[in-house]
């Protein structure tokens, strides 16, 4: 959830001690009012003191029980504090109020999202993007929703609606195309190519190189593959080298399956740490009989080093 940029603390500071001293002096005379609470409590959060910010906020909503402005912040003083829970009950109390409050919608969707709520996400975004169906930001949300759910037909409908951002937004363009890879479209290819042209993004070029497999573009797939050992950091965790060299390994014994410089490659990447023993068997599986004795030999001491 975005969090509007504060001003310079000096400022927040004389701010909030121009509204104490106010409010000092109006306790005098008279009750002070739920907007007095209010603005010392944004000043508070201003400054970053969430403790005592949530003390005003919270006062200012006793003394004026309609004053969303009250709940809302509260709402963001929680978010900020990764209290979610917390956070989208005071979003989700504006919305029984007003259930086309914009801003406590976005709010309570994208902290349904942190608490991986996708179910409760999705309604809200619905809702959102019948009442402000331009929002290119929410429909990628809402879009990133549906992916997590695997309704990725749904998704990609979401996404065709904003062809700007389809063409101009890098989240946008990237959701798209792993949307399509996950329908098993060959327009994926495009989409990752495309993508790829414009945004250095080695996950996306080993997705990408996926893809290509998928659809037995090998000679492009292994290029794919390479291009993106070459520039994976050894420290690389997703996707990690010995994933990339056992899928190079993977398309050269199915693309020849006399290929000894496959055997190479797979052997390459047990050293380097690969240990997933089905995809090496079913690799085997596809193999020559010329390389099915290495890559048995491989496999079993894959399996004596997982059992000792």
């Amino acid at each position: 959830m975005n969090i509007k940029k504060r001003p310079p603390l000096y400022i927040v500071f004389f701010i909030l001690s121009f509204f104490i001293l106010t409010l000092f002096v109006n306790c005098k005379s008279t009750a002070a009012s739920a907007e007095e609470y209010f603005l010392i409590g944004m000043a508070y959060f201003d400054l970053g003191k969430f403790e005592e910010a949530e003390k005003w906020l919270n006062r200012a909503r006793q003394a004026d029980r309609t004053m969303t402005a009250s709940t809302y912040n509260l709402g963001r003083l929680a978010f900020e504090r990764r209290q979610y829970d917390d956070a989208v009950k005071h979003f989700e109390r504006i919305l029984r109020r007003d259930p086309e409050n914009i801003l406590a919608l976005q709010a309570a969707a994208y902290t349904r999202i942190m608490l991986e709520d996708f179910e409760r996400a999705d309604s809200h975004y619905s809702k959102l993007l019948t009442l402000v169906p331009e929002s290119a930001d929410n429909g990628y949300n809402h879009a990133l929703v549906l992916f997590a759910m695997k309704r990725f037909t749904a998704a990609e409908d979401v996404l065709k609606k904003f062809p700007i951002a389809l063409q101009e937004n890098k989240d946008v363009m990237l959701l798209y195309a792993r949307t399509q890879a996950a329908m098993n479209k060959i327009e994926a290819i495009e989409r990752f190519s495309v993508f790829l042209n414009l945004h250095s993004d080695l996950k996306a070029r080993y997705e990408y190189a996926q893809v290509l497999e998928q659809h037995e573009f090998y000679a492009r797939a292994l290029e794919e593959y390479r291009k993106t050992l070459s520039d994976l950091p050894e420290t690389s965790a997703d996707p990690k080298r010995n994933e990339v060299r056992f899928a190079i390994a993977r398309v050269l014994l199915i693309a020849d399956s006399a290929s000894a410089e496959g055997v190479t490659e797979l052997q390459g990447a047990v050293t380097d740490g690969f240990n997933n023993i089905a995809a090496v068997e079913g690799l085997a599986a596809r193999a020559s009989q010329s390389n099915r004795d290495a890559i048995r030999n491989i496999l079993n001491a894959m399996r004596s080093e997982a059992n000792p």
